[in-house]
Order: structure tokens, then C-alpha cells, then sequence
């Protein structure tokens, strides 16, 4: 009954003679025959390798010949030949069977496996189409990104040198501007525009077109604002944070940072008083948080100037960043404490 189980079975099976010489194939059933072509009496007798072909594996046929003469089992993927010259995957289960004098026979289960390396070879020419195309999409998006930065930093650079000219403009303006209101509102904007065009000139020189660091244009404005000044009487002192905040903010913090610098040492130091004032920048868990502070003559003794427009435009820009702004009385001095919402930082 196991026999004629074995010969029904549709899993091509073949049993050796252990102690023939060159242990010779001694059974195979209907299955085995169909799947390598040959007739009973053409293998009987014959040692399985001549299964074997041209391209397969030595390794894995020493790995059986060792498997074999140590008498254990073994399971491995063969490339194996047909009559008809055709190769096949057989994946084969080589197990020893004993009997009281030792291995009598070598019984192996088989299955063609040659639908799965064939699959497994189309997997692999679909993943490097997927490959080929991921990397062509990928060129293209590189360079349309290299385009759109190079784009960028052109504008930035245009804006910067536009900027400069009219900055220039209204302070050649201003030279022949007589003395009074107009011409210290010529004068301020001048400089207002100033630190915009400071900070289109950091974003035209920053390799990462997305981010501005405000640490480094606080070192740059504070080179530009203490060129101007007497050290001996006025400076301006900075530690700010390498803080990276959206491009688009750049101009908007420029802008609030020069404000509130421009107007201490405008008003906070008259009749010649010396002083200081501090800009310190502190990333927080809510976004940023700026302090300017002076040790001038503070918000009380201040004249009101009906004609400036600092404070509003400093709370106007906040407002803009969605921030919050607080001045007081530091005494001596004023102080400005602004909260801003930044991005999480990437």
C-alpha cells in the first residue's frame, strides 16, 4: 500500500540503491518520470547527476555528495536537465533509510520549482524598471529643484540690489533735504529699506532657499549698526540664537529687529547720554522669543513724537507673525519682550 502510494503520488519521487556501486537510482514513480522526460529503464541503474548540466551548481552538488556519504538529510534547489536538453529547478528532500545493517536506500522527494525562479527573475527586471524610473524622476525633480533655487536666489539678489539703489536714492535725497521732520523720515526709511536689502542679501547667499538664519543676520546688522556709532559713547550688543526661521519671515524680522534698535538709540539717549542696547533671541517651545532692551531714559521720559510711527509699525508687524509684544519701563532704560510662533524646527 505504501508503494502504491508513492507511485500515485503527483510529487516526483525516486529512491536510490545505497549499496549499489555509485548508488544508482533504484525506483522513481510517474511523476518523476514526467517531469524529467525519461522512461523507467533509461534511469534505472544510473546515478541521478545525469539530472545535472552545464550551468548547475558545483557547490550545491558537493553539498549533496557530502550530505550523502555522511548519511544525512538534506534539502536544496537544484538546476536540473530533461531528456529533451531543458532545464528545470528541482527542489529535493534527500533522506537516508536504514535498516539493521546500516543505509539501505536514499529516498528523494522532489518539486519543480521553475515557476518560482522565473517569477523571482521577473520580480527582479520590474524592480530595476521601478529602479530606472524612480532615478530618472528623481534627476528631473533634482533639477527642476536646482532651477528653482538658482531661480530664487537670483530674485533675492535683484530685490537686494533694488533695494540698495532706493536706499541709496532717498538718502542722497535726504543730504539735500533741510534739516527737520521730512528729513528724518528720509533718513529713517532709508534705513529701514537698509535691513530689508541686509536680509535678501543673507537669503541670495544661503545654500537652503527655504530657511533664514537669524543669528547670522543679527551678526550682520550689528556690523552695520555699529559702524555707524561712537563705542566710546552708543553700542549695540547681540546673542541671538542660530535660530532658523521660514524665509518668509525674513524681511518681517529684519524689519522689526532694525525698528526697535533704530528707535533706543534715536530716543532713548539724549543730550549725548551714553548707554547700551541688547538684542538677545531665544528658541522656546512656542517659537521664539526676542528682547530689546536699553538702559536709556525709559518710556516716561520719552517726548511723544506725533509724527513717528515706529511703535505701530512694530506692533503692526507682530500682529503680521502672529506674535505678541509687551513694552515696559526697565528702569532705567525701556524693555520690549515679543513672542513669536515659529515651525517646528526640521
Amino acid at each position: 500500500m505504501l508503494v502504491d502510494a508513492f507511485a500515485r503520488s503527483p510529487s516526483p519521487m525516486v529512491i536510490t540503491d545505497a549499496r549499489a556501486p555509485d548508488n544508482p537510482i533504484a525506483w522513481a514513480n510517474d511523476a518523476f518520470l514526467q517531469a524529467t522526460g525519461y522512461a523507467a529503464d533509461e534511469i534505472v541503474g544510473r546515478n541521478c547527476r545525469m539530472l545535472q548540466g552545464p550551468a548547475t551548481d558545483r557547490a550545491t552538488v558537493d553539498r549533496i555528495r557530502n550530505a550523502v556519504r555522511a548519511a544525512e538529510p538534506i534539502s536544496v534547489e537544484l538546476l536540473n536537465y530533461r531528456k529533451d536538453g531543458t532545464a528545470f529547478w528541482n527542489a529535493m528532500t534527500i533522506t537516508p533509510v536504514s535498516d539493521a545493517e546500516g543505509v539501505a536506500f536514499f529516498y528523494a522527494a522532489q518539486a519543480d520549482m521553475t515557476h518560482v525562479h522565473q517569477m523571482e527573475v521577473t520580480m527582479r527586471g520590474t524592480n530595476d524598471q521601478l529602479e530606472r524610473l524612480v532615478s530618472a524622476r528623481t534627476h528631473d525633480l533634482s533639477a527642476a529643484l536646482e532651477q528653482k533655487t538658482a531661480l530664487l536666489h537670483e530674485v533675492d539678489h535683484r530685490v537686494k540690489n533694488n533695494l540698495q539703489v532706493i536706499s541709496s536714492l532717498m538718502l542722497l535725497k535726504a543730504r539735500r533735504t533741510p534739516e527737520g521732520e521730512a528729513r528724518d523720515a528720509l533718513q529713517s526709511m532709508a534705513e529701514r529699506i537698509g535691513a530689508l536689502s541686509t536680509a535678501h542679501r543673507m537669503l541670495y547667499s544661503e545654500g537652503d532657499i527655504t530657511h533664514f538664519n537669524l543669528g547670522d543676520f543679527a551678526a550682520e546688522f550689528l556690523a552695520d549698526m555699529n559702524a555707524g556709532l561712537d563705542p566710546d559713547h552708543l553700542r549695540v550688543e547681540a546673542d541671538v540664537e542660530p535660530i532658523a526661521v521660514a524665509a518668509a519671515m525674513a524681511a518681517p524680522l529684519a524689519l522689526l529687529i532694525h525698528e526697535l534698535t533704530a528707535n533706543a538709540l534715536r530716543h532713548a539717549f539724549p543730550d549725548a547720554r551714553e548707554g547700551r542696547v541688547s538684542i538677545v533671541a531665544r528658541r522656546n517651545e512656542g517659537g521664539m522669543h526676542l528682547t530689546i532692551r536699553d538702559d536709556g531714559v525709559g518710556l516716561a521720559a520719552t517726548p511723544p513724537n506725533p509724527a513717528g510711527f515706529g511703535r505701530n509699525l512694530v506692533e503692526m508687524v507682530v500682529r503680521q507673525m502672529r506674535g505678541t509684544v509687551a513694552w515696559s519701563d526697565a528702569g532705567p532704560g525701556t524693555t520690549v519682550e515679543i513672542d513669536i510662533p515659529l515651525q517646528p524646527a526640521a
